[in-house]
Order: structure tokens, then sequence, then C-alpha cells
């Protein structure tokens, strides 16, 4: 889709642009070319916003569905009972839930452990592991004295000479 539109090719708008400049004239062209941009941009303005008016509209008519479910949901429209084994269900959920954290489950005796090696002992997972013996810190580096006026004054200074070249 190049040009101006479907069918419009280069070779065609040369044509076009060749009978302007011979209708028109030199002269006159630029001034219809100006007229030309600015009709071709209103018309693009306005395909912009039909499309801006368009699209708000699609969105208000999703808004307008997502709200009719939202109120059926509420009021209880379209909703089914599950059944008398569901419901059993949600019974036996909601008195294991509401059961004391002290008594024993309702679901039977809890089965015994049974040992089969030494790492599966209850207690071997309480004992830590022996931690290892932190690596020592290497010495550290003797600092740089400070220059102080006493220290200047012991040294005795070096007079530095030019040499010139005569």
């Amino acid at each position: 889709m190049g040009g101006l539109g479907p069918g419009v090719g280069g070779f065609e708008i040369l044509v076009i642009g060749l009978v302007a400049l011979l209708v028109v004239g030199p002269k006159d062209l630029p001034m219809l070319m100006r007229k030309v941009g600015q009709f071709v941009g209103k018309a693009r303005a306005m395909a912009n916003e039909f499309r801006a008016s368009f699209d708000e509209m699609a969105r208000q008519s999703e808004l307008d569905e997502l709200r009719k479910e939202v109120e059926a949901l509420r009021s209880g429209q379209g909703m089914h009972a599950l059944g008398v084994d569901a419901d059993e269900a949600f019974k036996d959920i909601r008195k294991e839930l509401e059961a004391p954290l002290d008594a024993p489950a309702l679901t039977g005796p809890e089965p015994s452990p049974v040992a089969t090696g030494v790492d599966e002992w209850p207690d071997a997972a309480a004992v830590p592991a022996p931690e290892p013996e932190p690596a020592p810190k290497p010495a550290a580096k003797p600092r740089a004295k400070k220059k102080t006026a006493e220290t200047d004054a012991a040294r005795p200074k070096a007079k530095r000479t030019k040499k010139v070249d005569l």
C-alpha cells in the first residue's frame, strides 16, 4: 500500500505531478501543493478522531457487558446448586477447619514411623552438623607514619639546582 492509497503508486504520482505542473503552472504549483497538504492533514485528523470515537464506543460496550455480568453474579443469577455430594464435602472441610488445634485429627490413627537406618531417626535431623573453623585473618599491614613538623625538621632538605645551557 505505497503512495496515497491502493492502486496509486510512484509512477501514477509522477504523472499527476506533471499534469498539475502543466495545468497550474510552475508559479502557482507550490501554493496548490500546500493546499493539498493541508486538506490531506485535515482528512487524516478526521479519520483519527473517527477511529478514537469508535474505539471508545467499543470500550463502553465491553464495560457494559462486564457490569451486567458482575450484577448477575451479585444477585445470584446464573449460579447452579452443586449437589448433595459437594455440600457434604464442604461440611467435612468446615468441620476440620473449625476443630481445635489440640484435638487429634478425625481421619484415623496415624501410622508410627518405622526406622530402617541410622539416618532416618527423627532426632538425627535435629542435631546440627559441626561448623567448620573460620580461616585465620591475614596480618594487618603496618600503617605509614603521618608527617609532622618534627619529622620534617629532622630530615635535611636537598636543594635542587637547574642546569642552564649557555
